[in-house]
């Protein structure tokens, strides 16, 4: 009888002599590698990831595997095969290759064969929606070869050299549960080019390739100008009766009770198919600027519950407190949603809401229908206790998300992180612990996906968060403290101990400043990176770089963690000069800056991957005011530096 085995499995024997009956030799050192056999039709990214698995195994043993493309008249005595293949059933003839989840993974060996497989979707020949495949891959080659992405880059791959690699029979199935993950760093999203850097680390974490794609956004930011001299009454109605656009275009409102307003979007949907025939989730979210532009007609005001939460709305200058959105946003997501389902029977296709601003309370009575996801605007990403800032009540963001999927049947967590200890200026903001258990409660709470607005790709600041980041969000079950543990240990060897703790000290002093301080300004971060920690943080470096032998990619590793702590020194020493600077302005002052700030540009443009250098530059709206050619718009009291720049 067969046995199965679920989870890691690969059995290493450059330590032993024996192998059993069963086992499977995919590579030995000097002797080969099986070949790899590749479905034939395959996607280009399929393809790409094979390529990729045969390197690898060159890697661990010095055998490089030939690829060979579609299945052969002559069938390997022992091969690995990737993608369900013809005759690939007559090799395990136990093995089920009916899959029946999206995006399911299958991972199996016996004494011959290896095969590799995923269900693969299309709606057109180059409109792919599903990529088990690609996914699976890269499952065998982090757990059955034991490859390691720590961070991007050819620092943060760790690979094991062995003599073989030898698997024992098993059989392994999964399916994610969390189908939209491209917004966890979305950044490197397929198809984002803006301040990414990760796109290849975030494939490799199978991030990149989900089954659910969605979009973080609004839904009618390009609608007052296409729409607003043919159809005005389509526009949100003002308190002074007209319909003006109020804010601003971008931000406009719509008139949501008008039957026209829907009529157009499906339409708008009708020409995204057209462009985009493997789209299956359309917004119908509100857009932003959330407090203010809300229509007062009496038929919108007639959508909203009298019982839901008092907020405090601008209705065009004119300040009131009115029922809270969410049953009025819900009712529309499901009015768009009864057309969905008219215009595509049969079809998948989900209808997107936020529950944003004035929508952030649950609805009282409405309910969204089954093909309306709810995407929860919940800031609790490393800001537990966090309170609405809309909210009469006081209610946390963590509350109205528990709130909300008790209403909800499919649902997205998509937080906002703000920058609490400089999260967005690329400091150590790290809430490790914390975000464990928030995505282990979101994904027990039901939750398909996630998008986070935004990580900024700061590697050697944040890395350890962001790596358990992905391994959890492709499996939340997974032991995190375990993933931890591996990181530090297959990342820094014999400085594992050390650079763990200097993390983890960082991270206890962030909890604790976080604790007082939320979202307070950078001119506030001395408080938390005290010339104390600094010192302290270096030691343990120090020590992490006194255990690692000279020229080992452990020493290269500690090196590249030390560019994070040397590059929030320097922004400390900024921020503590530019608040001087910006009470008594003093070129002695500023000339220091400079230097610090061109060392900052060669410290981390000869480091890839350690701070993401885009979002960072003295110019972008989060490092305002730490340059003396551009002042903060806005800077909050800076106690830290004795400052009142109110």
């Amino acid at each position: 009888m067969k046995m199965k085995f679920f989870g890691l499995v690969v059995v290493a024997l450059s330590s032993v002599s024996w192998l059993r009956a069963a086992d499977l030799v995919l590579a030995e050192k000097g002797k080969g590698a099986l070949p790899i056999v590749l479905a034939k039709e395959s996607s280009a990214f399929t393809r790409e990831a094979v390529k990729e698995l045969a390197v690898s195994i060159e890697k661990v043993t010095g055998a490089r595997p030939q690829i060979i493309e579609g299945e052969p008249a002559v069938v390997p005595p022992q091969a690995i095969w990737v993608g369900v293949q013809p005759g690939v059933a007559k090799l395990f003839p136990g093995t089920n290759f009916e899959f029946q989840h999206p995006e399911e993974t299958l991972l199996a060996a016996n004494d011959k064969h290896v095969v590799i497989a995923g269900r693969d979707r299309w709606v057109a020949p180059n409109a792919q929606t599903e990529y088990g495949t690609v996914n699976a891959v890269y499952s065998f080659m982090q757990d059955q070869l034991g490859v390691r992405w720590l961070w991007p880059g050819e620092l943060g791959e760790d690979v094991i050299p062995k003599e073989r690699i030898v698997i024992a029979p098993f059989e392994q199935r999964y399916h994610p549960q969390i189908r939209s993950r491209e917004g966890v760093f979305h950044y490197s999203s397929l198809d984002n080019k803006g301040y990414g850097k990760s796109h290849e680390w975030t494939l490799r974490q199978r991030l990149q390739l989900g089954s659910l794609a969605m979009e973080g956004g609004h839904g009618f930011g390009d609608w007052w100008e296409r729409y607003h001299d043919k159809h005005p009454e389509i526009f949100a109605l003002q308190p002074d009766g007209t319909r003006s656009g109020f804010p601003n275009p971008r931000t406009a409102k719509l008139c949501v009770s008008n039957p026209l307003v829907l009529k157009l979007w499906l339409e708008d949907v009708e020409a995204d198919l057209k462009a985009n025939p493997g789209k299956t989730v359309f917004n119908a979210s509100p857009n932003d600027g959330w407090a203010s532009g809300h229509c007062v007609c009496v038929n919108c005001r007639a959508w909203d519950h009298p019982d839901g939460e008092p907020r405090r709305f601008n209705w065009y200058k004119l300040a009131e407190v009115h029922p809270a959105l969410s049953d009025r946003d819900v009712t529309f997501a499901n009015k768009a949603g009864e057309l969905l389902k008219a215009r595509y029977p049969g079809k998948d296709y989900r209808v997107l809401m936020l529950s944003y601003g004035h929508s952030r309370p649950a609805p009282v009575a409405a309910r969204p229908a089954d093909n309306v996801l709810m995407t929860l605007v919940a800031n609790f990403y490393g800001r537990t206790g966090l309170v609405d800032i809309g909210s009469t009540r006081g209610d946390t963001y963590r509350e109205q998300f528990d709130a909300w999927t008790k209403v909800s049947s499919s649902f997205l967590w998509r937080p906002n992180t703000g920058s609490p200890a400089g999260w967005q200026q690329g400091l150590p903001d790290l809430s490790t612990q914390q975000t464990i258990r928030d995505l282990k409660d979101v994904a027990a709470a039901g939750c398909v996906g996630i998008f986070i607005d935004g990580v900024w790709e700061h590697w050697a600041t944040l890395g350890p968060q962001y790596y358990v980041m992905a391994q959890l969000v492709w499996d939340p079950n997974k032991d995190a403290q375990a993933i931890l543990a591996d990181y530090y240990q297959r990342g820094f060897g014999p400085a594992a101990g050390p650079v763990r703790e200097y993390y983890e000290a960082l991270e206890k002093a962030r909890m604790a400043f976080t604790a007082k301080n939320l979202d307070g300004g950078v001119f506030l971060f001395p408080e938390l990176y005290t010339p104390e920690l600094l010192r302290e943080s270096q030691g343990r470096l120090d020590r992490a770089a006194a255990a690692v032998p000279a020229g080992s990619v452990y020493q290269r590793r500690v090196a590249f963690v030390q560019v994070g702590l040397d590059y929030t020194r320097l922004i400390m020493e900024n921020v503590t000069l530019m608040g001087r600077y910006w009470k008594k302005k003093d070129e002695s002052v500023a000339k220091q800056v400079r230097d610090n700030w061109a060392a900052i540009d060669k410290l981390i443009n000869t480091t890839p991957y350690a701070i993401n250098v885009g979002p960072v530059r003295p110019i972008t709206p989060r490092m305002a005011g730490l340059h003396p050619d551009y002042p903060p718009a806005k800077v909050k009291k800076a106690r830290a530096v004795d400052l009142d720049l109110n």
